[in-house]
């Protein structure tokens, strides 16, 4: 499977997507199992690409010493709210 096929935007490609937007826009995230959620702030983790998991285990997980085929991902957390 192609990079192309994996990953749906590259940083690059956000921004250029950003740009065209209305800039006074709220950005948020899709929340635990409904609704909309704000961000932590960006962060770049190792992570591994698993296709293989179900949907609601995600298909990239947090890499490991000793995994292979690693890579760097910016990644958007929502927030968890404690309620």
């Amino acid at each position: 499977m192609s990079e192309k096929e994996v990953f749906h935007f590259t940083v690059g490609q956000l921004v250029e997507l950003l740009k065209t937007l209305p800039q006074e826009l709220p950005v948020l995230t899709s929340g635990y199992e409904g609704g909309f959620e704000n961000f932590y702030p960006l962060s770049i983790i190792r992570v591994r690409h698993e296709p293989e998991n179900p949907y609601y285990d995600g298909e990239f997980q947090v890499a490991e010493d000793g995994d292979e085929e690693t890579f760097d991902a910016v990644v958007i957390r929502r927030v968890v709210r404690d309620e």
